[in-house]
């Protein structure tokens, strides 16, 4: 008598099965693109880590691919990651950190300056704010980063997904309405000619 056992013979689980997909999807579709994606990111944002934002890029088209299977994998791997380095572009503006070994050393009190000055610089300052809260949403946002954190035109242009004539446009329409704004208030006069 044989110990033959008649079971059926044992297969890949179906969840395998569905795992080895993923995992084939993703290193055709998604990790395929891998130098190209680097060469984009270091081009485009040279101040971001190259490698976390590729991560999380992955991570996220991972994920999203989880939910609903997406159409574009290239498409969506490079759009996350232009998102992504321009929010750590924006991140790395809003917050720059400079490390101090002994805060006594700082020079905070300004004794040079009397009051009426401090007022002065104040009211200019407060005049200035007010001045760029009326543009536009997008000539603001263009307008600060390029003439008060100084960021090159290209650079602009990239972190807002637009083109540099965009941006050069934008520039002179705001700075237009800034001295609008400006004379209005009388914080300027028009210079004449003295014969």
């Amino acid at each position: 008598m044989s110990n033959i056992s008649h079971e059926p013979p044992l297969s890949t689980p179906p969840c395998a099965t569905i795992s080895m997909e993923k995992t084939r999807w993703f290193e055709n579709e998604v990790h395929a693109h891998n130098a190209h994606l680097k060469s984009y990111i270091r081009g485009s944002f040279p101040s971001v880590d190259v490698e976390d934002i590729v991560q999380e890029s992955y991570l996220r088209t991972w994920l999203a691919n989880a939910s609903k299977p997406i159409r574009s994998a290239k498409a969506f791997l490079f759009t996350v990651a232009r998102r992504l380095a321009i929010d750590s572009v924006r991140h790395q503006k809003k917050s720059p950190m400079i490390a101090m070994s002994d805060l006594a050393v700082l020079d905070v009190i300004d004794d040079g300056k009397d009051p009426v000055e401090a007022a002065a610089v104040s009211d200019e300052i407060a005049l200035l704010a007010d001045a760029i809260d009326s543009l536009p949403p997008q000539c603001r946002e263009i307008i600060l980063l390029r003439k008060l954190q100084g960021l090159p035109q290209r650079e602009v242009a990239a972190l807002l997904s637009t083109t540099e004539a965009a941006v050069g446009q934008q520039v002179c329409r705001g700075i237009l309405r800034l001295v609008t704004f400006f004379a209005d208030r009388g914080a300027i006069g028009t210079k004449r000619n003295k014969t």
